[in-house]
C-alpha cells in the first residue's frame, strides 16, 4: 500500500496535495519534538515523511530562537519502485510550518507575523535562510525537481520564495500554499463588505475600490513616486508561475484570495478589465500609506524625509500574484479548523479548483 500511494502521489493531484500537507505537518511535529526533547525512537515527526519514502535531509533552523521552521526532504523510493516513480517525482521538497502556539517559538512566530503585516518578511533572517535553501536545491537539480510547500506563515515564506525565483524566470510550478495569508486590512474590509445583504451594493463597493486603487496608482506614477508601485512588466513577468493555493472560505486569513481572483474575472466581464489590470497589481493600503506620507512630507519635509525613504527599499506586497491554481475547500468547518493544515489530507472533501491566469 505504501508503494502504491508513493507512485500515485506523483500523478494524482489529490495525493500531491495530501503528501505536501503531511510534509508541512512533519515540520510542525519536529519542532514540538525539539521542545519536548523527544529524540530517536521517541520522536513523533519521522512517520509524517517516512510513510511516503522521504528522508529528512536537514531541518531549517531560525537563528533567532533556534526553532525549527522548515525542512528539506529528499525523496528516496524503494529500489523495486525506483525506475517507475523517480522520473515523475520531486527530488526535494522544501516545507515551511505555520505559527505554533507553543511557548518555545510563539514569540518569534508572532514577530514574523508582524513583519508580514508590515510587508517586511523579506527582511527577516528566517526568510533568508529558507530562500537560500530553495536556491541551493534548484541550482543542484533544477526547478522541475523541487517542490515548495507551506502553511499559513510558512505559506507566506514559500510564496515569497516562489515569487523571488519567478522574477529570475525560474518557475517552481509545484508550489503548495495552504491557507496563505492575505493583506489583513483588505481582508477586514472585505469581511465588512460581505456583511452587506444587497449583492449590487457589494459588487459596487468592490468596483469602486478597484477604481480608487487604480487612480491612486496612476497618480503616484505621474508624480514619479515609484516606491510603492509594481511595474506592469514586473507583474506580468510573474504570470507563468502558477502556485497552487488552498483556501477555505471560513478562514478570514486566506479567504480573500477567492474574492481577489473572482473579482478580477468580474471586472473583465463588465468591460472594466483595463482598470482591474492596474488595480490588481497594487495594495490599496500601501498606496494610501504612500500618498499620506507624500502629503505630510510636503508639510514637514525635514521630519519625514527618512520615513519616506524607507519605502523605496520595501518589496511589493507579497500576497499580490498574477496567476494561480486556486482550490477552495467548501467542506463546512469552524473558523479554527478552517485554518488548520489537517483539512488538506482528509477524506471526502468538497473541493473546487479553478485556474486563473493573468491576461
Amino acid at each position: 500500500m505504501v508503494v502504491e500511494v508513493t507512485v500515485l502521489c506523483r500523478t494524482n493531484e489529490d495525493h500531491q496535495r495530501s503528501v505536501a500537507a503531511c510534509l508541512v505537518q512533519g515540520v510542525s511535529v519536529m519542532e514540538r519534538d525539539r521542545q519536548a526533547e523527544r529524540e530517536d525512537s521517541q520522536a513523533l515527526a519521522p512517520p509524517w515523511w517516512k510513510f511516503f519514502h522521504f528522508e529528512l535531509l536537514r531541518p531549517l533552523v531560525d537563528d533567532a530562537d533556534r526553532s525549527i521552521f522548515g525542512a528539506i526532504y529528499e525523496y528516496k523510493p524503494p529500489t523495486s519502485d525506483y525506475n517507475d516513480s523517480i522520473e515523475q517525482s520531486p527530488r526535494y521538497v522544501i516545507a515551511f510550518r505555520g505559527t505554533l502556539k507553543k511557548k518555545g517559538t510563539f514569540e518569534r512566530d508572532w514577530q514574523l507575523n508582524w513583519h508580514l503585516f508590515l510587508n517586511k518578511l523579506h527582511q527577516t533572517s528566517r526568510f533568508n535562510i529558507g530562500m537560500q535553501a530553495v536556491q541551493d536545491r534548484v541550482n543542484a537539480v533544477g526547478a522541475s525537481k523541487v517542490w515548495l510547500a507551506g502553511h499559513s506563515l510558512g505559506a507566506a515564506i514559500a510564496m515569497l520564495a516562489g515569487k523571488t525565483m519567478a522574477k529570475t524566470r525560474i518557475f517552481l510550478q509545484y508550489s503548495f500554499l495552504f491557507n496563505p495569508p492575505f493583506d489583513p486590512f483588505v481582508s477586514f474590509v472585505s469581511f465588512l463588505i460581505e456583511k452587506i445583504k444587497n449583492k449590487n451594493w457589494k459588487d459596487g463597493i468592490r468596483i469602486a475600490r478597484s477604481v480608487i486603487t487604480a487612480a491612486l496608482a496612476l497618480a503616484l506614477k505621474a508624480k514619479n513616486q515609484n516606491q510603492g508601485n509594481v511595474s506592469e512588466d514586473s507583474f506580468a513577468a510573474l504570470s507563468p508561475w502558477l502556485p497552487r493555493l488552498f483556501v477555505n472560505p471560513a478562514d478570514p486569513i486566506c479567504s480573500e484570495y477567492f474574492c481577489y481572483f473572482e473579482h478580477r474575472e468580474k471586472m473583465e466581464e463588465i468591460g472594466a478589465g483595463c482598470i482591474e489590470k492596474i488595480a490588481t497589481q497594487h495594495s490599496f493600503r500601501r498606496l494610501l500609506k504612500i500618498l499620506l506620507k507624500s502629503l505630510l512630507k510636503s508639510l514637514l519635509k525635514s521630519l519625514l524625509k527618512s520615513a519616506v525613504g524607507k519605502d523605496k527599499e520595501a518589496a511589493e506586497p507579497f500576497h499580490l500574484i498574477p496567476s494561480a491554481n486556486l482550490t477552495v475547500n467548501k467542506t463546512p468547518k469552524d473558523c479554527k479548523n478552517a485554518h488548520g493544515i489537517r483539512q488538506w489530507w482528509g477524506p471526502d472533501l468538497d473541493l473546487h479548483s479553478k485556474c486563473y491566469r493573468y491576461p
